[in-house]
Protein backbone atom coordinates (compact mmCIF):
# COMPACT_ATOMS: atom_id res chain seq x y z
CA UNK A 1 0.00 0.00 0.00
CA UNK A 2 2.85 2.60 0.84
CA UNK A 3 4.67 1.52 -2.07
CA UNK A 4 1.69 2.46 -4.47
CA UNK A 5 1.13 5.40 -2.29
CA UNK A 6 4.57 6.70 -2.66
CA UNK A 7 5.02 5.16 -6.23
CA UNK A 8 8.02 3.15 -5.46
CA UNK A 9 9.91 6.25 -4.46
CA UNK A 10 11.20 5.63 -0.69
CA UNK A 11 12.98 8.37 0.95
CA UNK A 12 16.53 5.99 0.89
CA UNK A 13 17.75 7.28 4.22
CA UNK A 14 16.12 6.56 7.65
CA UNK A 15 17.30 10.08 8.72
CA UNK A 16 15.22 11.51 5.84
CA UNK A 17 12.18 9.30 6.56
CA UNK A 18 11.77 10.20 10.19
CA UNK A 19 12.05 13.79 8.97
CA UNK A 20 9.57 13.56 6.47
CA UNK A 21 6.94 11.89 9.08
CA UNK A 22 7.71 14.45 11.60
CA UNK A 23 6.71 16.93 9.25
CA UNK A 24 3.72 15.02 7.95
CA UNK A 25 2.40 14.61 11.50
CA UNK A 26 3.63 18.19 12.27
CA UNK A 27 1.16 19.86 9.56
CA UNK A 28 -1.49 17.31 10.39
CA UNK A 29 -1.73 18.18 14.08
CA UNK A 30 -0.57 21.94 13.82
CA UNK A 31 -3.97 23.25 15.29
CA UNK A 32 -3.24 21.68 17.85
CA UNK A 33 0.13 21.20 18.12
CA UNK A 34 1.21 25.05 17.88
CA UNK A 35 -1.93 26.91 18.53
CA UNK A 36 -1.97 30.38 17.79
CA UNK A 37 -2.95 32.40 14.51
CA UNK A 38 0.26 33.05 13.07
CA UNK A 39 1.20 28.73 13.89
CA UNK A 40 -1.95 28.27 11.63
CA UNK A 41 -1.14 30.22 9.54
CA UNK A 42 2.52 29.64 8.70
CA UNK A 43 1.52 25.83 8.61
CA UNK A 44 -1.15 27.12 6.01
CA UNK A 45 2.02 28.39 3.60
CA UNK A 46 3.86 25.47 3.87
CA UNK A 47 1.21 23.57 2.54
CA UNK A 48 0.59 25.89 -0.27
CA UNK A 49 4.73 26.33 -0.91
CA UNK A 50 5.01 22.55 -0.82
CA UNK A 51 2.65 22.30 -3.60
CA UNK A 52 4.34 25.49 -5.46
CA UNK A 53 7.76 24.53 -5.16
CA UNK A 54 7.25 20.83 -6.04
CA UNK A 55 5.37 21.75 -8.77
CA UNK A 56 8.18 24.22 -9.95
CA UNK A 57 10.87 21.10 -9.39
CA UNK A 58 8.85 19.51 -11.55
CA UNK A 59 10.66 21.99 -14.48
CA UNK A 60 13.93 23.06 -13.13
CA UNK A 61 15.14 19.50 -11.17
CA UNK A 62 13.06 17.07 -13.10
CA UNK A 63 13.41 18.82 -16.93
CA UNK A 64 16.23 21.07 -16.43
CA UNK A 65 13.98 24.25 -17.99
CA UNK A 66 14.36 27.26 -15.79
CA UNK A 67 11.16 29.24 -16.22
CA UNK A 68 10.68 32.70 -14.80
CA UNK A 69 6.47 32.46 -15.31
CA UNK A 70 5.84 29.84 -12.64
CA UNK A 71 4.30 32.87 -10.00
CA UNK A 72 2.01 33.25 -13.67
CA UNK A 73 0.01 30.20 -13.04
CA UNK A 74 0.30 30.98 -9.37
CA UNK A 75 -1.49 34.37 -9.76
CA UNK A 76 -4.08 33.09 -12.39
CA UNK A 77 -5.42 30.13 -9.89
CA UNK A 78 -5.36 32.85 -7.43
CA UNK A 79 -7.38 35.13 -9.51
CA UNK A 80 -9.41 32.37 -10.76
CA UNK A 81 -11.07 32.00 -7.33
CA UNK A 82 -11.50 35.53 -6.26
CA UNK A 83 -13.05 36.82 -9.42
CA UNK A 84 -15.27 33.73 -9.78
CA UNK A 85 -16.44 34.10 -5.89
CA UNK A 86 -16.76 37.94 -6.16
CA UNK A 87 -18.99 37.42 -9.26
CA UNK A 88 -21.00 34.84 -8.31
CA UNK A 89 -20.81 34.65 -4.91
CA UNK A 90 -19.35 32.66 -1.94
CA UNK A 91 -20.69 29.62 -3.02
CA UNK A 92 -19.05 25.79 -3.47
CA UNK A 93 -20.08 26.58 -7.65
CA UNK A 94 -18.20 29.58 -7.72
CA UNK A 95 -14.92 28.23 -6.65
CA UNK A 96 -15.54 24.90 -8.96
CA UNK A 97 -16.16 27.35 -11.79
CA UNK A 98 -13.28 29.57 -10.70
CA UNK A 99 -10.98 27.13 -10.43
CA UNK A 100 -11.87 25.46 -13.79
CA UNK A 101 -11.51 28.50 -15.46
CA UNK A 102 -8.08 29.26 -14.11
CA UNK A 103 -7.06 25.66 -15.02
CA UNK A 104 -8.05 26.33 -18.71
CA UNK A 105 -6.51 29.65 -18.91
CA UNK A 106 -3.21 28.06 -17.04
CA UNK A 107 -3.75 25.54 -20.05
CA UNK A 108 -3.49 27.29 -22.80
CA UNK A 109 -1.04 30.14 -21.96
CA UNK A 110 1.30 27.35 -21.03
CA UNK A 111 0.77 25.35 -23.81
CA UNK A 112 1.80 28.85 -26.26
CA UNK A 113 4.50 29.59 -23.85
CA UNK A 114 6.15 26.12 -24.44
CA UNK A 115 5.38 25.55 -27.94
CA UNK A 116 6.87 28.95 -29.04
CA UNK A 117 10.13 29.20 -26.53
CA UNK A 118 10.87 25.40 -25.54
CA UNK A 119 12.74 25.29 -29.14
CA UNK A 120 15.24 28.18 -27.65
CA UNK A 121 18.12 27.45 -25.47
CA UNK A 122 17.84 27.81 -21.92
CA UNK A 123 18.76 31.32 -21.26
CA UNK A 124 16.96 32.93 -23.66
CA UNK A 125 13.91 30.85 -22.59
CA UNK A 126 14.28 32.42 -19.45
CA UNK A 127 14.30 35.81 -20.14
CA UNK A 128 11.07 34.92 -22.65
CA UNK A 129 9.08 33.43 -19.53
CA UNK A 130 10.46 36.74 -17.57
CA UNK A 131 9.01 38.94 -19.89
CA UNK A 132 5.65 36.95 -20.10
CA UNK A 133 5.30 37.21 -16.53
CA UNK A 134 6.36 40.84 -16.28
CA UNK A 135 3.45 41.76 -19.07
CA UNK A 136 0.85 39.31 -16.63
CA UNK A 137 2.00 40.93 -13.49
CA UNK A 138 1.15 44.68 -15.21
CA UNK A 139 -1.96 43.93 -17.42
CA UNK A 140 -3.45 42.25 -13.62
CA UNK A 141 -2.57 45.58 -12.05
CA UNK A 142 -4.64 47.94 -14.87
CA UNK A 143 -7.28 45.50 -15.46
CA UNK A 144 -9.28 46.94 -12.52
CA UNK A 145 -12.29 46.48 -13.01
CA UNK A 146 -11.74 42.23 -13.06
CA UNK A 147 -8.68 42.00 -10.60
CA UNK A 148 -9.52 45.02 -8.46
CA UNK A 149 -6.18 46.75 -9.38
CA UNK A 150 -3.18 46.84 -7.24
CA UNK A 151 -5.81 47.02 -4.41
CA UNK A 152 -6.83 43.55 -5.05
CA UNK A 153 -10.13 41.38 -4.40
CA UNK A 154 -10.98 40.67 -1.18
CA UNK A 155 -13.96 37.87 -1.18
CA UNK A 156 -15.91 35.17 1.09
CA UNK A 157 -16.09 32.05 1.13
CA UNK A 158 -18.39 29.27 1.50
CA UNK A 159 -19.67 29.63 5.01
CA UNK A 160 -18.30 26.27 6.33
CA UNK A 161 -14.87 27.58 5.71
CA UNK A 162 -15.76 30.81 6.88
CA UNK A 163 -14.09 32.15 10.46
CA UNK A 164 -17.43 32.39 12.15
CA UNK A 165 -18.74 29.09 11.08
CA UNK A 166 -18.67 27.80 14.69
CA UNK A 167 -20.39 24.03 14.33
CA UNK A 168 -19.24 23.11 17.86
CA UNK A 169 -19.85 25.30 21.13
CA UNK A 170 -16.77 23.24 23.43
CA UNK A 171 -13.47 23.22 22.06
CA UNK A 172 -11.69 19.83 20.96
CA UNK A 173 -8.46 19.85 22.74
CA UNK A 174 -8.42 23.15 23.69
CA UNK A 175 -8.85 23.83 20.25
CA UNK A 176 -12.05 25.65 18.51
CA UNK A 177 -13.30 23.71 15.62
CA UNK A 178 -14.32 26.58 13.05
CA UNK A 179 -14.20 27.38 9.71
CA UNK A 180 -11.00 28.50 9.86
CA UNK A 181 -9.60 25.13 10.98
CA UNK A 182 -12.06 23.04 8.32
CA UNK A 183 -10.23 25.34 5.87
CA UNK A 184 -6.43 24.01 7.04
CA UNK A 185 -7.43 20.53 6.64
CA UNK A 186 -9.22 21.08 3.32
CA UNK A 187 -5.97 22.82 2.20
CA UNK A 188 -3.37 19.97 3.96
CA UNK A 189 -5.88 17.01 2.06
CA UNK A 190 -5.26 19.02 -1.29
CA UNK A 191 -1.69 19.59 -0.18
CA UNK A 192 -1.11 15.94 0.28
CA UNK A 193 -2.83 14.32 -3.10
CA UNK A 194 -1.34 16.73 -5.10
CA UNK A 195 1.62 15.82 -3.74
CA UNK A 196 1.57 12.09 -4.68
CA UNK A 197 0.01 12.53 -7.49
CA UNK A 198 3.70 14.37 -8.45
CA UNK A 199 5.49 12.01 -7.34
CA UNK A 200 3.46 9.34 -9.30
CA UNK A 201 4.42 11.44 -12.41
CA UNK A 202 7.94 11.91 -11.96
CA UNK A 203 8.60 8.31 -10.93
CA UNK A 204 6.56 7.08 -14.38
CA UNK A 205 7.82 6.40 -17.56
CA UNK A 206 7.03 10.21 -18.56
CA UNK A 207 8.95 11.07 -15.38
CA UNK A 208 11.95 9.08 -16.25
CA UNK A 209 12.60 10.40 -20.19
CA UNK A 210 12.33 13.98 -18.60
CA UNK A 211 15.19 13.06 -16.14
CA UNK A 212 16.83 11.60 -19.31
CA UNK A 213 16.35 14.95 -21.18
CA UNK A 214 17.42 16.81 -18.25
CA UNK A 215 21.09 15.01 -18.44
CA UNK A 216 21.52 14.54 -22.55
CA UNK A 217 19.25 16.27 -24.25
CA UNK A 218 20.57 15.02 -27.64
CA UNK A 219 20.98 11.81 -26.56
CA UNK A 220 17.19 11.47 -25.47
CA UNK A 221 16.29 13.11 -29.09
CA UNK A 222 18.68 10.64 -30.78
CA UNK A 223 17.32 7.85 -29.61
CA UNK A 224 13.38 8.35 -30.97
CA UNK A 225 12.12 10.77 -27.84
CA UNK A 226 10.51 14.25 -29.11
CA UNK A 227 11.93 16.76 -26.89
CA UNK A 228 9.99 19.37 -27.41
CA UNK A 229 6.38 17.37 -26.93
CA UNK A 230 7.93 16.35 -23.28
CA UNK A 231 9.54 19.72 -22.17
CA UNK A 232 5.89 21.22 -23.58
CA UNK A 233 4.10 18.27 -21.60
CA UNK A 234 5.95 18.86 -18.48
CA UNK A 235 5.63 22.72 -18.64
CA UNK A 236 1.61 22.44 -18.88
CA UNK A 237 1.57 19.70 -15.79
CA UNK A 238 4.26 22.09 -13.57
CA UNK A 239 1.37 25.16 -14.53
CA UNK A 240 -1.58 23.39 -14.02
CA UNK A 241 -0.11 22.29 -10.15
CA UNK A 242 1.11 25.87 -9.74
CA UNK A 243 -2.17 26.76 -10.46
CA UNK A 244 -3.94 24.50 -7.74
CA UNK A 245 -1.42 25.66 -5.58
CA UNK A 246 -2.39 29.98 -6.04
CA UNK A 247 -5.91 28.35 -5.33
CA UNK A 248 -5.13 27.24 -2.57
CA UNK A 249 -3.91 30.56 -1.67
CA UNK A 250 -7.16 32.75 -2.35
CA UNK A 251 -9.00 29.87 -0.44
CA UNK A 252 -6.83 30.71 2.65
CA UNK A 253 -6.61 34.32 2.86
CA UNK A 254 -10.17 35.46 0.98
CA UNK A 255 -8.19 37.76 -0.73
CA UNK A 256 -5.96 38.02 -3.93
CA UNK A 257 -4.13 41.37 -5.18
CA UNK A 258 -0.68 41.24 -7.52
CA UNK A 259 1.73 41.25 -4.86
CA UNK A 260 0.11 38.84 -2.78
CA UNK A 261 0.59 35.99 -5.73
CA UNK A 262 2.41 37.25 -8.89
CA UNK A 263 5.47 39.43 -7.11
CA UNK A 264 9.39 38.10 -8.46
CA UNK A 265 9.62 37.85 -4.77
CA UNK A 266 7.66 34.67 -4.59
CA UNK A 267 9.51 33.87 -7.79
CA UNK A 268 12.79 34.09 -5.88
CA UNK A 269 11.49 31.68 -2.92
CA UNK A 270 10.65 28.63 -5.16
CA UNK A 271 13.92 29.15 -6.08
CA UNK A 272 15.54 29.05 -2.61
CA UNK A 273 13.49 26.38 -1.33
CA UNK A 274 14.60 24.40 -4.48
CA UNK A 275 18.02 24.31 -3.90
CA UNK A 276 17.84 24.15 -0.23
CA UNK A 277 15.63 21.09 -0.13
CA UNK A 278 17.08 19.66 -3.18
CA UNK A 279 16.50 19.90 -7.01
CA UNK A 280 14.80 16.61 -8.41
CA UNK A 281 12.92 15.58 -5.35
CA UNK A 282 9.65 16.17 -4.27
CA UNK A 283 10.78 15.55 -0.98
CA UNK A 284 12.91 18.26 -0.92
CA UNK A 285 10.18 20.98 -1.70
CA UNK A 286 8.52 19.23 1.77
CA UNK A 287 12.13 20.02 3.76
CA UNK A 288 12.99 23.38 2.04
CA UNK A 289 10.01 24.70 2.46
CA UNK A 290 9.51 23.88 6.24
CA UNK A 291 12.69 25.25 6.65
CA UNK A 292 12.51 28.47 4.90
CA UNK A 293 8.96 29.67 5.36
CA UNK A 294 9.76 29.11 9.48
CA UNK A 295 13.15 30.74 9.49
CA UNK A 296 11.40 33.80 7.19
CA UNK A 297 8.13 33.85 9.85
CA UNK A 298 10.05 33.22 13.34
CA UNK A 299 13.83 34.65 12.70
CA UNK A 300 13.21 38.32 13.74
CA UNK A 301 11.31 37.20 17.13
CA UNK A 302 14.42 35.08 17.93
CA UNK A 303 16.14 37.87 16.44
CA UNK A 304 14.88 40.29 18.90
CA UNK A 305 15.47 37.82 22.03
CA UNK A 306 19.10 37.77 21.00
CA UNK A 307 18.77 41.49 20.76
CA UNK A 308 17.49 41.95 24.32
CA UNK A 309 19.78 39.31 25.75
CA UNK A 310 22.72 41.26 24.49
CA UNK A 311 22.01 44.72 25.29
CA UNK A 312 24.87 45.14 27.71
CA UNK A 313 27.63 44.41 24.49
CA UNK A 314 26.42 47.42 21.98
CA UNK A 315 28.04 45.84 18.58
CA UNK A 316 26.42 42.39 19.74
CA UNK A 317 23.19 43.98 19.99
CA UNK A 318 23.29 46.39 16.56
CA UNK A 319 24.00 42.53 15.38
CA UNK A 320 21.08 41.15 16.62
CA UNK A 321 18.72 43.31 15.98
CA UNK A 322 15.53 42.02 14.40
CA UNK A 323 15.77 44.63 11.62
CA UNK A 324 18.38 42.75 10.18
CA UNK A 325 16.67 39.50 9.96
CA UNK A 326 16.98 39.54 6.25
CA UNK A 327 20.96 39.79 6.36
CA UNK A 328 20.28 36.31 8.81
CA UNK A 329 18.57 34.51 6.73
CA UNK A 330 21.09 35.32 3.50
CA UNK A 331 23.72 33.95 6.10
CA UNK A 332 21.57 30.81 6.97
CA UNK A 333 20.88 30.39 3.17
CA UNK A 334 24.52 30.80 2.40
CA UNK A 335 25.77 27.78 4.84
CA UNK A 336 23.12 25.70 3.83
CA UNK A 337 24.27 25.57 0.23
CA UNK A 338 27.91 25.32 1.24
CA UNK A 339 27.07 22.30 3.77
CA UNK A 340 24.49 20.73 1.40
CA UNK A 341 24.97 21.15 -2.11
CA UNK A 342 23.00 18.92 -3.25
CA UNK A 343 20.41 20.39 -1.09
CA UNK A 344 19.01 18.46 2.45
CA UNK A 345 17.45 15.09 0.77
CA UNK A 346 20.72 15.11 -1.88
CA UNK A 347 23.35 15.34 1.05
CA UNK A 348 21.20 12.63 3.33
CA UNK A 349 20.64 10.55 0.27
CA UNK A 350 24.47 10.32 -0.41
CA UNK A 351 25.44 9.77 3.62
CA UNK A 352 23.51 6.83 3.35
CA UNK A 353 23.90 5.46 0.30
CA UNK A 354 28.05 5.64 2.03
CA UNK A 355 27.10 3.73 4.88
CA UNK A 356 25.53 1.23 3.24
CA UNK A 357 28.22 0.91 0.96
Amino acid sequence: MLNRLLSGDYPRSKVLAVILVAIFLGLAFAPFLFPGVKALSVAAKVLIFVVLVASFDLLLGYTGIVSFAHTMFFGIGAYGIAVATTRLGPTWMALGVGMGGALLLSLLLSLAVGLFSLRVRAIFFAMITLAVAAAFQTLASQLSDITGGEDGLTFKVPEILSPSFEPFEEPFLGVSIDGRLICYYLLFVTAVALMLALLRIVNSPFGRVLQAIRENEFRAEAIGYRVVVYRTTSSVLSALFATMAGAMLALWLRYNGPDTSLSFEIMMDCLLIVVIGGMGTIYGSAIGAVLFLVAQSYLQDLLRLGHEATAGLPWLSALLSPDRWLLWLGVLFVLSVYYFPTGVVGRLRAAAARKAG
